[in-house]
């Protein structure tokens, strides 16, 4: 599958991940700031011929949660457009926490949404409101399909790890929460820090495993949601 992925959290970290060299080159921020930027100097090829990136770039002050207006948000989907252009077979976009800023335009201007929750007490808690939230951006975005909540960072070890991943469980009704969970484990920062997938690292095999497994889920929803939508694309 012919994937982008799109880092735009301010902090940079997915493409920091993946080269160390991400801070200086033009990415997503930069196209907000000016959308004359080709899209050409912004998509970065990774090892793996299938997986292109588009890095933060620079944030300047939509990063700070203020930034949201109209025209940002008409940036972002043309943005989108030009991703889509280059027949991406998908294009993933990591956004930072919460409902405001870039955040929210990116998902006032997406397709799908899935929901990455830790499993802790506190987090479990703010759930329901962030449901409800997404809820009304379906204003500006009717066709935004909420795929579901994905439990990551899991410590079979730890009682309240355990403890809040089951009660999100029967907070949420079945179709809400993705069956595949991401366990915690040293792998991921070994990965991170060599900037390659976990799946090529010794004894990576297991943990890729689950993200195959995460990934037919999304596959599957994803087709079920465009065999029955009724809307008109934006």
């Amino acid at each position: 599958m012919n994937t982008l992925l799109v880092d735009a959290d301010p902090q940079g970290s997915v493409g920091l991940s993946l080269t160390r060299q991400s801070r200086l080159l033009s990415g997503f921020y930069d196209f907000i700031a000016d959308p004359g930027i080709p899209m050409e100097r912004m998509i970065i090829p990774t090892r793996m011929e299938t997986f292109a990136l588009v890095a933060a770039g620079q944030a300047s002050d939509y990063e700070a949660g203020n930034g949201s207006s109209e025209s940002h948000l008409a940036r972002v989907r043309t943005f989108l457009r030009n991703v889509a252009a280059r027949h991406y077979d998908i294009c993933l976009i990591d956004t930072a926490a919460g409902l405001f800023g870039v955040t929210n335009d990116i998902i006032g201007s997406a397709d799908a949404i899935i929901i990455p929750q830790q499993a802790e007490p506190l987090g479990i808690r703010s759930v329901p409101k962030l449901l409800e939230g997404l809820n009304r951006l379906r204003i500006i975005n009717p066709q935004l399909k909420v795929l579901g909540v994905c439990l990551t960072m899991i410590q079979h070890g730890l009682a309240e790890s355990t403890e809040a991943a089951s009660a999100l469980r029967h907070l949420l009704p079945e179709e809400m929460l993705f069956k595949t969970s991401i366990p915690r484990d040293e792998i991921f920062i070994r990965a991170s820090a060599k900037g390659l997938p976990v799946g090529v690292l010794e004894n990576g095999k297991v943990v890729e495993a689950v993200f195959d497994s995460l990934r037919a889920e999304v596959q599957a929803k994803l087709a079920k949601s465009r065999a029955t939508a009724t809307y008109q694309p934006l």
